[in-house]
Parts: structure tokens; sequence; C-alpha cells
């Protein structure tokens, strides 16, 4: 066998198995502002993650109920239900969903007096697209230890992810 006929047969081989790798991170988004929600939805699936996006904060708290989810980021203004009450509601069901609190003017004076909303950063809009990124690898590499330390494994002949690992 040439050296061409063995890397034939690798190719052929490595395409009958799928490679094995961490499923993404799922992220629930809610905010009420459409155009919000799909440019943040676009850049966090374009960055890896797998996401669910809801329009407010009573249907965010219907899909936690339903799914499992890696980290929440909710804007605090939104109608039915704000973004500090559904950080209350997971507190109060025991839900350990890290949070990320998004808003146009951060209720501080909330966050002082309730230092056990599972609130573990703040966006104040606008906000870049690096903090956002940067305060999501922060949080989801802190919840899952190691894993986002290690780049996932690749399958021979497939080019490394396109991904930023903190």
């Amino acid at each position: 066998m040439n050296e061409n006929e063995f890397f034939e047969d690798w190719e052929d081989a490595g395409s009958l198995f799928e490679c094995q790798t961490n499923p993404p991170q799922r992220i629930l988004f809610a905010d009420d502002d459409k155009e919000v929600r799909r440019f943040n939805v676009d850049v966090l699936m374009d960055s890896g993650y797998e996401v669910h996006a809801v329009e407010d904060g009573a249907t965010a708290w219907d899909a936690l109920q339903l799914n499992s989810y890696d980290l929440l980021i909710t804007d605090n203004n939104m109608p039915k239900v704000t973004g500090i009450d559904l950080c209350r509601k997971l507190h109060a069901a025991r839900m350990a969903v890290p949070v990320i609190l998004t808003s146009g003017l951060l209720p501080v004076d909330e966050l002082r007096q309730n230092p056990w909303l599972p609130v573990k950063a703040t966006l104040l809009k606008p906000y870049t697209l690096a903090k956002l990124l940067g305060k999501v690898g922060g949080i989801l590499h802190t919840a899952n230890g190691v894993r986002a330390q290690l780049p996932p494994p690749t399958c021979p002949g497939q080019p490394l992810p396109n991904r930023l690992f903190l």
C-alpha cells in the first residue's frame, strides 16, 4: 500500500464516524426589543452557543421550567415579568441558572438589597459585543470549570473550530 492509498483509506474511515464533542452550551436570551434579540442571538450562535430567545419575562419563566439552560441573559425592563422578578423566581424555585442582567438603567439598589439573586454580571445598554461575549465566556467558564479551558477534540482531517477559549 502506498502513502496516498493509506491517506485515502483514513479519510474514508473518518467520514463513517461522527466526531464526538461537548454539546454547545445553552443560553436563554430574554428581551422585549425584537432587534436586540435578533442581533444578540446571531452573535451568540455565531460564537458556538445554542440560544433560545423569548420576548418577555413570563415566556422566559415558562422556558426555564421546561428546558435546561447554562445561562440566562435577561433585560430588566420587560412586560409581564421583569428581569429582577425572574431572578426572584429562579431563587425561589432553587434553580441554579446564572444570570446576566441587562438594562438601560440598572436596578443597583435592588441588587444591593438582594445579594442572593443569581445575577452573576450586569451589562448596561448599549453594550459592546466584546463585553457581551466576555461576560458570557467568563460566567460559563466559571460554571463549567475546566471544560471551557480545553479546546474541543478534533477529528482527523477537520480544521480546528473558529472559537475563542478563555
